[in-house]
């Protein structure tokens, strides 16, 4: 199973979890949740993960440190600062939120699934491979890291 870390930069992984929901979504019943509800459910929650995909950017470069997920090797810190104080993974969690304001958009409860896959794929195939490179890298200070911020959220 080693031959999927790291490998399917996790924006492909959101947009091929979002595709598979909508291929659901097409041949399955929709939940009875009106056009603008659901709409403006998925528009806010979507928003507040591009809100923090982005932040987690910015920090990235404002520190200066690589933001290729397939290469964490080529870190040159540990980023504690910023929306990393809250979460280790806001990238990720943006790319969750996408998501899920997909599945609220869809409102197939089939499409529900799509976040929980993401969540469940990111952690085996890119976080835990992430923090053992992390680990042997950076050492001390990345497992007190681990120790005080939560990996989602």
């Amino acid at each position: 199973m080693r031959s999927l870390e790291l490998r399917i930069p996790p924006v492909l992984v959101a947009i091929i979890i979002g595709v598979a929901m909508w291929a659901v979504s097409v041949v399955t019943p929709k939940l009875p949740v009106g056009d603008t509800a659901r709409l403006l459910g998925a528009i806010a929650v979507g928003a507040l993960g591009v809100a923090a995909a982005l932040a987690g950017v910015a920090e990235f470069r404002r520190v200066q440190t690589t933001v290729d997920p397939t290469n964490p090797g080529n870190s040159t810190s540990v980023v504690t600062s910023g929306i990393y104080r809250f979460t280790r993974n806001p990238m990720y969690l943006g790319f969750l939120l996408v998501v899920v304001g997909w599945a609220v958009y869809l409102s197939n409860p089939w499409g529900f699934i799509g976040p929980i896959v993401f969540v469940l794929y990111m952690n085996r195939f890119q976080i835990e491979p992430e923090e053992r490179i992390l680990a042997a890298r950076f050492g001390a200070p990345f497992e007190q890291y681990l120790r005080s911020v939560r990996r989602w959220i």
